[in-house]
């Protein structure tokens, strides 16, 4: 895990960072590796790549941290990036498999309430792609609606929010 940390660092070809970022994801399906994948920094090193220009590297990001997110203590790093994971969403094509990415890490980040706040901002884009996306964004826009719906202190904001 850290060589492939360190190689994620170390190259500018996209086919390595995808390949990379998909054994770091599947390797991420063991809480074991997701500990240590923290310890060494990677979670750090794998948003870093959701700067990447390239759609396919930022997908494989969004999705090994998704898993990544299934610990408590990884989602307290993770955070920083939700900000970053909206505009994300908010500016990808719609329905595409960067988009549902996205959609797919807030929808872990927003199971307890700890984060809604960052996401208050793109409510607005969740609506809109509740109603122009396909069925499989909507559904995915869905699951994060009702995350936030679940926390009183989300109810104005969702009532409120301009579409």
């Amino acid at each position: 895990l850290q060589k492939l940390i360190h190689l994620l660092q170390a190259t500018d070809d996209p086919l390595i960072q995808e390949q990379v970022l998909i054994t770091l994801s599947n390797s991420a399906a063991f809480s074991v590796n997701q500990d240590i994948i923290r310890n060494l920094d990677g979670l750090s090193v794998i948003g870093g790549m959701l700067s990447n220009c390239v759609p396919k590297v930022k997908e494989k990001a969004l999705n090994a941290l998704n898993n990544l997110s299934m610990n408590i203590k990884n989602q307290e790093e993770i955070q920083v990036f939700i900000t970053q994971v909206c505009r994300t969403v908010e500016s990808a094509s719609m329905n595409s498999d960067v988009q549902l990415a996205g959609l797919r890490l807030l929808t872990n980040m927003s199971v307890t309430s700890d984060y809604h706040q960052k996401m208050i901002n793109s409510i607005p884009c969740f609506l809109h792609l509740l109603s122009e996306g396909t069925e499989r964004t909507q559904i995915q826009v869905l699951k994060v609606l009702v995350n936030l719906s679940a926390n009183p202190a989300m109810t104005r904001h969702l009532l409120r929010a301009q579409v």
